[in-house]
């Protein structure tokens, strides 16, 4: 009989920025949606406006929490800290060749971290969730004048006359019409970063899922419930088991 052992593995901190990430990923990629096909839609400016408050506020969080994943690399466990989720490092090239090779040969081999398949994934995720943060706030501040540069933006923008502080959305009156049209011209390459990012992003994170769940028939481990419980059960000898690295059941 095969001897089962379980692992603590992923700390609050990592699963909590997990489950906070998928909820505010979820909702900006629905109300995103909504904004793009507005026209389609019918959506007119006033539930425009509500739409891009909704999202810009959710978004807000969704780069406050990945912030904090960013901080938690460097405090986080030994599984959370960045030389555990990058790529790269000695042997690290040998590893994936050595994942790569058991796992089609169907002797897959088990990781109480990520593995260095999964390591590439995540390594993508966080870069393209950081790309979307960034030309977000940027967003946020040319269409609807937030922090953090929106009052700059409303400054610039702003007619003669028009206090920059009272500047609101679809309001073409209060703008100096040349300005407004440069301005424009800036967060249009943003804009255009923040579209694809998200189709990629998108085609990353319906990757990342169908891996997990391939793997978790695959290898076992409870990839998905320790997402939960942070524990994971592994049968024989993880392979970048530690000596410090004990398990609290058997």
């Amino acid at each position: 009989m095969t001897e089962l052992k379980r692992y603590t593995v992923w700390d609050a901190g990592t699963r909590w920025f997990h489950w906070i990430n998928v909820f505010c990923v979820t909702v900006l990629a629905a109300v995103g949606l909504v904004i793009l096909n507005a026209g389609d839609l019918g959506v007119h400016n006033a539930g425009k406006v509500t739409l891009k408050t909704v999202h810009a506020w959710v978004g807000y969080l969704f780069a406050l929490n990945l912030l904090w994943r960013i901080v938690w690399g460097f405090w986080g466990n030994r599984y959370a800290r960045w030389r555990s989720i990058l790529p790269g490092g000695r042997g690290y090239f040998g590893a994936l060749r050595r994942y790569a090779a058991a796992f089609f040969a169907s002797r897959p081999e088990q990781y109480l971290g990520h593995n260095p398949i999964g390591r590439l994934s995540v390594t993508a995720i966080l870069l393209f969730l950081t790309v979307q943060a960034i030309t977000g706030l940027v967003l946020a501040g040319t269409d609807l004048f937030y922090p953090p540069i929106g009052h700059w933006i409303a400054q610039w923008v702003a007619a003669s006359g028009v206090s920059p502080d009272s500047l609101v959305p679809y309001t073409p009156e209060m703008y100096d019409a040349a300005a407004y049209e440069v301005m424009r011209a800036y967060r249009k390459p943003v804009a255009v970063v923040h579209l694809y990012s998200f189709y990629i992003l998108t085609v990353i994170v319906i990757l990342h899922v169908a891996a997990v769940i391939i793997t978790e028939l695959r290898e076992g481990g409870g990839i998905i419930s320790a997402m939960f419980s942070g524990q994971k059960v592994i049968s024989g000898i993880p392979v970048d088991k530690e000596s410090g690295d004990s398990d609290i059941s058997s």
